[in-house]
């Protein structure tokens, strides 16, 4: 019993710390609004932007110092859709900046009288967005830096003198009121509705619109009531002057609270007195009473009653008033919503009625209730399949209310993997070679993209070029650019031409992706099938099983991938890998090169045949034309004519006496190695030494038999120049590229077995 007695006194303890939502005189809730004012003064379209940001944070840009920069940036929408939730919502990078742009126009001011519907093929997670979307929101609008405030008159009935003697006595009040709750049940009136709190000498009315309380003051003194309540600051500049705050003088209060208002102004002749009656609350969200947020599904049947009221309440304003016709405490469902998110799941069935019925509702913000108007503006969201818009088209006077958010399959592949991640299990990685997991997602959102994109061709004029790590119709370049990522391989002249609008080009043509090809569902399915057939405790699923799957194990899937796609992803796979065997093996004498590339910087002002001592080296130089043959191949690869190496070497030494010299050495005080031109030819001169790094290797086939018997006892009977090399490599690829040892030995071996270093020479 102690036990039980402590648990409740706890229990007890943390419930009576939560706020428990007590009123707060107007006057007080004044001060606070001095204190945080944008904190304070907000509608539900303000704090849904504010919700999104506290979650989303502000993104990352990859490429800060970008001229060409279009702000396409990635946002972390774990802590939003992911965290706690059970039925996780993954958003590729497309997806979250659309949605990011969305509620930043919210916040501008652009939100009025305006529908906004997520449109999406079945199988892309909408319903799941909007759940969490507002599961979120209601999390959010709950806690302290994201409440707002409603109206509650706190009636004094002394004052007002409006009740009989007998009527205050407590007993006579309760039994009134349990007759009274009797007689609503029995006619059916909701239990949800707004009740009058009896205290004493008070009544407590809640305002059913969750009204600002600061829309009690009259729309004609507001400004001047601001600029009183407000010192010269930025604050009162915005709400002068920005879009954002235009609610804060356009909107009037419900007609239950305009109306109690001047009743209370004819009775007291005092607007002192009124506001002294006048308190707030925080607004309390709750989706499942509907309280703030309202959902409904297709086949939620409308309501029986459209037309609430409280009939107790009512009484009791009658009589506090004297007057029957004063205040007529009558609304709709919508009141619920005001200031709140009216939304509706897929748009067909009952819910297609609910839509038609918002038509008049979003064109002049208002809703007739009997003969008294409604006050609703909420935040109205809807998803809809692409198929269900012959439900609404038939109403083109609605269209330009209407705005659509596309949210498509996933194409952002690094959003792929991760919902694999999450449906599998972490511990997936573990059983594929580095990149073959993200290769999968790749043929999954290659059946999903548009297979010729105008604004691609237009960019790069010749695929052709990157044919050895690039399909035709460049979808891996399109997958790239869909994540923020610019490839290393592509050529300085193209990556030059990736403009700002170029860019906004390709990303816009997103909005015409996804509604086709391997769904959500599906994608899931294909990846249990596949990593069901290949994944084995003794060997890593390699890219050559990824292949064998699509076009052997379940070739009736390459109907949807695009032609030769495969192939090229094999191509693409092995010039990356290359490039990581060779990085990896590679290591250079560092003093060598800036050796050779100081006494060249030297040698290019002089004639062939003189013979100079380097100002940089101190080593005396015999300049000859083999002497700049030598040290040209290391920047320009062998094959490279002499008229060629000729150019580059003039405009190397125009380079260098226009601006290294005279600019960036005399006048900015640099060592020569700090300059421009230094690291341009340093960039060169590795990028061919490592373009070779392997040839030594590739005859040697005591070099593929030590990488198979790495760290096994056979290992150690190999001399010391293998063994150093072969340690080098493991440990690098190890270290530097997240490959296991086991990983680290296949795809060395891969990469000799399938001669990819001549391949990629010769081509």
């Amino acid at each position: 019993m102690k036990k039980i007695e402590n648990a409740i006194q706890h229990l007890d303890r943390k419930m009576s710390e939560k706020d428990q939502g007590a009123l707060i005189p107007f006057t007080e809730y004044l001060s606070m609004i001095t204190t945080a004012p944008e904190a304070m003064i907000r509608n539900v379209f303000q704090v849904f932007y504010h919700m999104i940001k506290t979650y989303v944070g502000e993104g990352l840009d990859e490429y800060p110092d970008d001229p060409e920069s279009i702000q396409f940036v990635y946002y972390d929408c774990c802590e939003l859709f992911v965290k706690d939730s059970d039925h996780p919502f993954f958003a590729d990078r497309l997806f979250a900046n659309r949605l990011v742009n969305l509620v930043e126009s919210l916040k501008r001011g652009a939100q009025q009288n305006k529908v906004y519907i997520f449109e999406g093929p079945p199988g892309c997670g909408k319903s799941t967005f909007l759940n969490n979307l507002l599961r979120k929101f209601e999390e959010y609008a709950n806690l302290e830096e994201g409440r707002r405030f409603e109206a509650v008159w706190r009636l004094d009935r002394k004052l007002l003198g409006g009740f009989a003697e007998n009527e205050a006595l407590p007993l006579v009040e309760k039994l009134t009121q349990l007759l009274e709750r009797h007689r609503d049940d029995a006619i059916g009136e909701p239990d949800d509705l707004p009740v009058a709190e009896i205290n004493g000498d008070y009544i407590e009315v809640p305002c059913p619109s969750h009204d600002n309380p600061l829309l009690m003051i009259p729309k004609s003194l507001r400004r001047a009531f601001f600029d009183d309540l407000f010192k010269n600051n930025e604050f009162k500049f915005k709400i002068s002057t920005e879009k954002e705050y235009e609610w804060l003088f356009r909107e009037q209060p419900c007609t239950i609270c305009s109306s109690l208002s001047e009743a209370l102004l004819t009775r007291l002749k005092s607007p002192k007195k009124v506001f002294e009656m006048l308190h707030v609350r925080p607004y309390r969200f709750n989706r499942r009473l509907g309280d703030g947020i309202s959902v409904f599904n297709p086949g939620d049947k409308p309501l029986r009653q459209n037309v609430l009221t409280n009939t107790l309440l009512q009484r009791r304003l009658n009589s506090v008033m004297r007057d029957s016709n004063q205040v007529k405490y009558i609304f709709s469902q919508y009141a619920k919503t005001h200031n709140g998110i009216y939304a509706l799941m897929d748009i067909k069935s009952h819910n297609a009625e609910r839509f038609i019925e918002l038509h008049n509702i979003i064109s002049e913000g208002v809703h007739k209730v009997e003969d008294v108007e409604e006050n609703v503006n909420s935040l109205f969201l809807a998803v809809m399949n692409p198929e269900d818009k012959k439900n609404i088209q038939s109403f083109q006077s609605f269209s330009d209310r209407i705005e659509y958010i596309k949210i498509p399959y996933v194409m952002d592949l690094q959003t792929e993997v991760e919902i694999y991640r999450n449906i599998f299990g972490k511990h997936i990685d573990a059983h594929f070679l580095p990149r073959v997991l993200h290769n999968f997602a790749r043929v999954i959102i290659a059946s999903r993209l548009k297979v010729k994109s105008e604004p691609m061709l237009e960019w790069i004029k010749d695929p052709k070029k990157y044919r050895l790590y690039c399909d035709e119709n460049l979808q891996l370049l399109k997958m790239e650019i869909y994540t923020g990522h610019i490839p290393a391989w592509l050529t300085e002249e193209d990556r030059n031409r990736l403009t700002a609008k170029r860019r906004r080009s390709i990303i816009s043509e997103s909005e015409k992706e996804g509604e086709r090809g391997f769904s959500g569902r599906d994608s899931i399915k294909i990846f249990n099938e596949f990593f069901s057939a290949f994944a084995k405790e003794d060997k890593l699923i390699s890219m050559s099983d990824l292949n064998k799957f699509f076009t052997q194990t379940k070739s009736e899937l390459s109907r949807s991938i695009p032609e030769n796609f495969l192939k090229s992803l094999v191509n693409h796979y092995n010039y990356t890998i290359l490039q990581e065997v060779k990085e990896s093996l590679y290591y250079y004498n560092e003093e060598q090169i800036a050796r050779d590339i100081k006494n060249y910087l030297f040698a290019i002002n002089f004639e062939s045949g003189a013979q100079e001592t380097s100002t940089y080296t101190g080593e005396k130089i015999e300049i000859t034309e083999d002497f700049f043959k030598t040290i040209e191949m290391h920047f320009l690869g062998n094959g490279i004519s002499e008229d060629k190496r000729r150019a580059f070497r003039k405009n190397t030494q125009k380079d260098y006496t226009s601006m290294t010299l005279p600019q960036e050495i005399m006048l900015e005080g640099k060592d020569v190695t700090e300059t421009k031109l230094y690291e341009s030819l340093h960039e060169r001169y590795v990028h061919n030494l490592k373009e070779k790094v392997l040839d030594p290797f590739l005859e040697n086939e005591n070099f593929r038999r030590a990488i198979k018997d790495y760290n096994e006892e056979a290992f150690k009977t190999y001399d010391k120049k293998i063994k150093g090399d072969v340690t080098f490599l493991m440990n690098n690829l190890i270290s530097n590229y997240r490959y296991t040892e086991l990983g680290a030995k296949e795809v060395c071996i891969y990469a000799i077995d399938n001669d990819l270093a001549r391949h990629y020479t010769k081509n």
